[in-house]
């Protein structure tokens, strides 16, 4: 279910470290009509400021009844705190308190090829570990997640809180333990090691004013992914996708629409105090915009026909991560204020709907069924605003 290596890749190649008004009022418009739908505007900007968060509006179910204990691991502390004059005693001792992770660390994460032996003069121990631990940039990319996150408290009681619904929705379900790490800005900020284990890269959740994160390729539309806020989000996506693989080929693009408005009901679910900035990782002033133009974005699709459109050059960069939403905006305009992944934000309305249309259904049971799409958005009764 769960990929067994990631990084090899990674380490195999070079390693570097509001306010948007939406409405246009014509110059030709009376004065007194001019103030009427100013007014309107800005009322419906400031509902969709107050309502335009998690939870798709539903009350949040008690959990208070829900008992359990959420084990983390500062690794990333732990690793850089070992004697790099004396490796092979710390590595020993390391095992001690990671018996089932260090060497997958060392040996599939990173590719260190050390397969148990921490003599000093081992080649992987020599020329890879130990210049992650003592090259400069790698121990101030540590000292820059000490002072971030000098300890997770505030990170455990989040994911404590979200565990709780999680076993609310899914009761068998089983709770991981976190190992938080440091994996040298690797682009990989959450993964699941298998259904017991966690593993949360902190270097990736330094804040979109750290200053290396462009360097290794992360686009300033992705900045708001690397915000301490995203951290559950991101944990919860990984869980998901281990689950509900990500599978787009020959899918057309309101199929793709409602699988990842289904991973997003599944997080406004499981996360329901987020604003949807934070789950979307959207900007607020992009938040703002979809909900002041609900109905535009629908009618984009179906004018230009895209609804059921397979080609993947055409329908993908609306439900993936984008500068903006291609179409809507142009290309020219200075400040885009549509996110590129405007499909998954109208695919989430899409699913919320048909949720509220049917109550019946569980969450359990949306993320198993296989709906048509046709089927999904005539039982949704889905009429955008």
């Amino acid at each position: 279910m769960y990929p067994n290596s990631i990084f090899t890749a990674v380490y195999g190649s070079s390693h570097p470290i509001f306010s948007y008004f939406c409405t246009q009022f014509p110059k030709n418009m009376s004065n007194s009509s001019r103030i009427r739908s100013s007014v309107v505007a800005v009322f419906s900007v400031l509902v969709f400021a107050l309502y335009g968060c998690g939870g798709g509006g539903n009350s949040v179910p008690d959990t208070s009844g829900i008992k359990l204990s959420l084990t983390t691991h500062r690794f990333d502390q732990d690793l850089f705190g070992i004697d790099t004059s004396n490796m092979q005693q710390g590595l020993t001792t390391l095992k001690t308190q990671y018996p089932d992770f260090l060497d997958y660390f060392l040996d599939t994460l990173m590719a260190y090829n050390i397969y148990g032996n921490y003599a000093d003069t081992t080649a992987g121990v020599r020329e890879g570990l130990k210049p992650f631990l003592t090259f400069k940039d790698f121990k101030e990319l540590q000292d820059t997640i000490n002072k971030h996150y000098p300890d997770t408290r505030e990170q455990d009681k989040q994911l404590t809180e979200a565990f709780k619904l999680l076993r609310h929705y899914f009761p068998h379900h089983p709770v991981p333990r976190v190992i938080y790490l440091n994996l040298g800005l690797s682009k990989w900020p959450a993964f699941p090691l298998d259904s017991n284990t966690m593993c949360v890269a902190l270097d990736m959740f330094l804040g979109d004013q750290f200053p290396h994160y462009m360097a290794v390729g992360i686009h300033d539309y992705m900045l708001t992914h690397t915000r301490e806020a995203y951290l559950p989000v991101s944990v919860f996506a990984a869980l998901y996708r281990g689950y509900h693989p990500w599978k787009p080929q020959e899918k057309t693009l309101i199929e793709l629409m409602l699988d990842k408005g289904k991973e997003q009901y599944f997080l406004h679910q499981i996360l329901p105090t987020m604003p949807d900035s934070v789950l979307f990782g959207f900007r607020e002033s992009q938040v703002l915009w979809c909900n002041a133009n609900e109905a535009l974005i629908y009618n984009f699709f179906i004018q230009n026909q895209l609804l059921y459109n397979k080609e993947a050059t055409a329908v993908m960069p609306y439900v993936t991560d984008g500068p903006f939403a291609r179409g809507l905006e142009p290309v020219s305009s200075p400040q885009k204020q549509t996110p590129g992944n405007i499909g998954t934000w109208l695919g989430y309305k899409m699913i919320a709907a048909y949720m509220a249309q049917n109550p019946a259904i569980t969450l359990s049971q949306l993320l198993s069924e296989n709906t048509e799409a046709s089927v999904l958005l005539a039982k949704a009764k889905y009429k955008p605003r």
